[in-house]
């Protein structure tokens, strides 16, 4: 935007223009910008979260739910371990989980994992390019606990976060 308006004010025709009318000008070319942003986000997919019928629990506060899949927590209150199954960040679905339940880019959600990894601190998640595998992986891996989209949790165990079923 900024170029847009050096472009403006360095040509002959638009510094003859009022102020005012440069300003209006902007804020139309604004206007016409934030449709497009709010449309992206508002087709970002549902997201649901999954987990494995043994050692989990289907009622989660949204603090529990980020230190389970941030690896801040690695054990349920049953002592079982947490397994985390995410959707590769290079699909629809990762991209959302990586926006809406880490609040990170898909490559800053890959840099985050990868920077826990080799410290030590957290087991890397089970990534997967297919919801129904991922759905699967924690239907059948006790303890696990996974993000799919709201029309792919249909036949799985979902937990409510903070009494909702979508995040």
């Amino acid at each position: 935007m900024s170029a847009l308006m050096y472009l403006m004010m360095t040509s002959r025709r638009f510094r003859a223009l009022p102020a005012r009318l440069l300003v209006v000008l902007c804020l139309g070319l604004l206007g016409l910008l934030l449709p497009t942003v709010a449309s992206a986000q508002s087709d970002a997919p549902r997201l649901t979260v999954i987990i494995n019928n043994q050692g989990t629990s289907a009622e989660l506060s949204a603090a529990d739910f980020r230190k389970l899949v941030n690896g801040e927590k690695q054990r349920w209150p049953s002592g079982s371990k947490v397994i985390v199954a995410l959707m590769k960040t290079t699909n629809s679905v990762g991209d959302a989980t990586a926006r809406q339940v880490f609040k990170m880019s898909g490559n800053e959600l890959n840099k985050y994992w990868l920077a826990l990894v080799f410290q030590g601190r957290a087991k890397a998640p089970q990534f997967f390019t297919s919801e129904a595998d991922l759905a699967a992986f924690v239907r059948d891996t006790p303890g696990a606990i996974g993000v799919v989209s709201q029309g792919a949790a249909v036949g799985s165990k979902t937990a409510a976060v903070d009494g909702k079923d979508t995040l």
